[in-house]
């Protein structure tokens, strides 16, 4: 990003911290049930419930614009840490060493802590699903979050793979398969550039053909996850992937494909692809975040406006993250299929930081609170304050609940993995599995409260259970 865009970012950061205030609206946005003049009733019996104490000017506007003001914020955050991850990334391939490599997936890792708290403005037809290549907002479906955060990856049409993987499901369909890898296919990929990895992106229109996002690099960093001998056979042990520095080797004789010699041309490409995918995440990462801009984003002056449909979208959001996509897709299915294949994050072992910011993002959403990547806090009218406001204090509590109740299930698993045994250990049979199950329960439970949320608010969302075919 050019220098200029950086400070448009500031500057619109700096506007978005002065919208997040429970300031008084007059008139505008007083769209609750209880409205202004009875929200001094509610705020009392909030504090007979022992809540906090609540503004009576919180409005639904309020809480929307809070809302838009920290998806900018977050998303701004994911821009940023992926700017300094393709700095890491050029040392690598510049400098190919351990420390490096290192480096680069520090950096990686670094760079899923906010994005992660990003998948809660999914699922509402915002411009991480919905928005197109001219700029405009279409419907679901017609937004980069594919190109970004898609999983699991096509990494045999990536780069060398082992045979079988413990879980996978085997190679892609034959009638969409590439011709070899796209690393070692010169004749049919000369150069490996962003626009080259767009058109390989689901090749055939076969959503198998993962190519690029976050998942792309973090596998182009670690390789497979095949235990610390490379057998991929046995009990599975704590450690991701084990991919060589000397992969990015190009000095000739010395460039690697796993335990193989290569050519320092496919280490060269190898370089190539880790660069173009960068160029490719920052730019769908740019287009969102300008979307959510404060005052001028296409996305951020219609969604202000939008009264109680945008904030039946919050709560849509909300629900569907932590039922089907968290609780469903994300730790059900491969808890059931017991595969490192079907986990989020599965070559860096990094799963356990998914389903806590998941989670976490969700739990952002409902607290109106946002802490960024320099240790600012974005933060104002939120949907407790306004249940709250519009007689719902026991509700408001009893999902503010669940939500901890569901941080604390993740802190689990989180520690866990950080003391020795990560998410693809914890979901084999007779190990821990009780701990992922009590992440699954306590999201299930925040789906119910959301629900009755709903009802309260009295707004209208689709389903909010759509998004898996999981018998959870």
């Amino acid at each position: 990003m050019k220098v200029s865009s950086l400070t448009k970012i500031a500057a619109a950061l700096l506007v978005a911290t002065t919208l997040t205030a429970c300031v008084d609206d007059g008139d505008d946005g007083a769209q609750g049930p209880a409205g202004a003049a009875g929200a001094a009733g509610a705020a009392g019996a909030a504090g007979q419930n022992g809540t906090d104490g609540v503004s009576a000017l919180v409005t639904r506007d309020d809480v929307i614009k809070t809302n838009a003001n920290i998806a900018y914020a977050a998303y701004s955050d994911s821009l940023i840490s992926a700017q300094t991850l393709k700095a890491a990334l050029e040392d690598l391939v510049a400098s190919p060493s351990d420390a490096t490599l290192d480096a680069a997936k520090n950096a990686w890792l670094a760079a899923r802590e906010p994005y992660g708290q990003t998948e809660v403005y999914r699922f509402r037809e915002g411009p991480i699903d919905a928005l197109k290549a001219d700029g405009t907002i279409g419907e679901e479906g017609d937004g980069p979050e594919g190109k970004i955060n898609a999983w699991p990856l096509g990494e045999a049409i990536i780069d060398y793979v082992a045979p079988q993987v413990d879980g996978d499901a085997g190679p892609e369909s034959a009638a969409n398969a590439l011709s070899n890898n796209i690393i070692a296919n010169t004749a049919d990929y000369p150069t490996i550039s962003a626009a080259t990895l767009r058109t390989t992106f689901e090749f055939g229109e076969d959503e198998r053909n993962v190519t690029t996002g976050y998942h792309a690099i973090e596998f182009l960093l670690w390789g497979q996850d095949l235990n610390a001998d490379q057998s991929g056979t046995g009990p599975r042990d704590a450690t991701g992937g084990q991919r060589p520095a000397s992969d990015y080797f190009t000095t000739p004789g010395t460039c690697t494909s796993g335990p193989d010699a290569a050519a320092e041309q496919i280490c060269e490409r190898r370089g190539d692809y880790l660069i173009a995918a960068a160029d490719l995440l920052i730019e769908d990462l740019q287009a969102v975040t300008e979307a959510w801009e404060p005052g001028e984003g296409v996305h951020y002056k219609v969604f202000t406006a939008g009264g109680d449909q945008s904030l039946a979208r919050i709560l849509e959001g909300m629900g569907r993250l932590s039922f089907g996509e968290l609780a469903g897709e994300r730790i059900n299915i491969a808890l059931v299929t017991d595969s490192q294949e079907d986990e989020h994050s599965c070559f860096s072992d990094n799963t356990h930081r998914d389903i806590f910011l998941n989670a976490k993002g969700v739990q952002n959403s409902y607290n109106a609170t946002y802490t960024r990547i320099n240790g600012e806090v974005v933060d104002g009218a939120s949907i407790h304050d306004l249940l709250v406001v519009e007689g719902e204090p026991e509700l408001a509590n009893q999902l503010r609940g669940s939500l901890e109740a569901t941080m604390a299930a993740a802190t689990v698993i989180d520690t866990k993995a950080k003391t020795g045994m990560p998410f693809d250990t914890l979901i084999q049979e007779g190990i821990e599995q009780p701990n992922v199950i009590a992440v699954i329960e306590a999201l299930v439970e925040q789906t119910d409260d959301i629900e009755q949320a709903i009802d309260a608010l009295n707004v209208t969302t689709n389903d909010i259970r759509q998004d898996t075919d999981q018998d959870i």
